[in-house]
């Protein structure tokens, strides 16, 4: 063989292996996940990634013939990774609101949420009222921090602490450094069975959608949309709602009822 034959042929086989590799990029979901948010989504002690929202992108990376590659990132990093694009969607119990909007895309929603006040056992706290004078905490940049700040005459609280992580949030209202704390209700109540003296002490309605968040006017968004369509009408994400929040979702409620891409936060 030649050393220009040998040249073409190494060059053919590079050239193979580098669309292959992009190949297999392409067929990757790049979905950025806060790791701690159970039962939402979190990571196990082996890496890996599980929750209701979690299967959720599992199944729909599957009908778009995909795998979903799972990275974590600091709730505030989620919406950096959208918006330079370094992943495709997020999830974290994610609210759709009309700012957000403004930068971002999201699919129709999956969960009406609402936000959960949690203190310790016989606080005498369990209304926005109630936290007068309180020193109260919130994830930094999530709705729970954004509702406190826009209904502050009426919660009338001393200090808002902002953090980084449930946990040292959690930490803080155990160790008496918070009064009480504002978080989605599910996610409070699921990490307080693993919590002795903590208790979801009030309930704040606020109306919130929960969907995936991803880099604005997608290419991929149509599809993605169209899929969690699909999943809720033929009974896969209530199928998904049971095994995670241990209940059937209610016959007209978000979670079974497909929806159009949102375009505001009402829907």
């Amino acid at each position: 063989m030649t050393i220009t034959r040998r040249l073409a042929l190494g060059l053919g086989l590079a050239l193979a292996a580098l669309s292959s590799t992009a190949a297999l990029a392409q067929d990757a979901l790049r979905v950025g996940a806060y790791p701690a948010n159970p039962p939402w989504q979190n990571q196990n002690a082996d890496g890996a990634f599980e929750g209701f929202e979690v299967d959720i992108v599992n199944e729909i990376a599957k009908r778009m013939g995909r795998t979903a590659e799972i990275q974590p990132y600091d709730f505030r990093a989620l919406f950096v990774a959208t918006a330079s694009g370094r992943a495709d969607m997020v999830i974290s119990s994610l609210t759709i609101t009309d700012e957000r909007l403004e930068s971002q895309s999201f699919t129709q929603p999956y969960v009406a949420g609402a936000l959960g006040i949690g203190t310790k056992e016989g606080a005498g706290i369990s209304s926005l009222a109630d936290l007068n004078g309180k020193t109260v905490g919130a994830i930094a940049t999530s709705f729970g921090e954004t509702y406190l700040k826009d209904h502050q005459s009426e919660a009338n609280y001393a200090d808002l602490k902002s953090y980084d992580t449930v946990a040292n949030m959690l930490t803080d209202l155990q160790t008496g450094r918070v009064d009480a704390v504002v978080n989605d209700e599910v996610g409070l109540r699921y990490a307080f069975q693993q919590m002795q003296g903590l208790t979801v002490a009030g309930t704040i309605q606020t109306g919130e959608l929960f969907a995936m968040m991803m880099p604005k006017d997608s290419p991929l968004l149509e599809q993605v949309n169209q899929t969690i369509s699909d999943m809720k009408t033929d009974g896969t994400m209530a199928a998904l709602y049971k095994k995670w929040m241990g209940t059937d979702p209610a016959p007209d409620s978000v979670t079974v009822t497909p929806g159009p891409i949102p375009t505001s936060a009402a829907g």
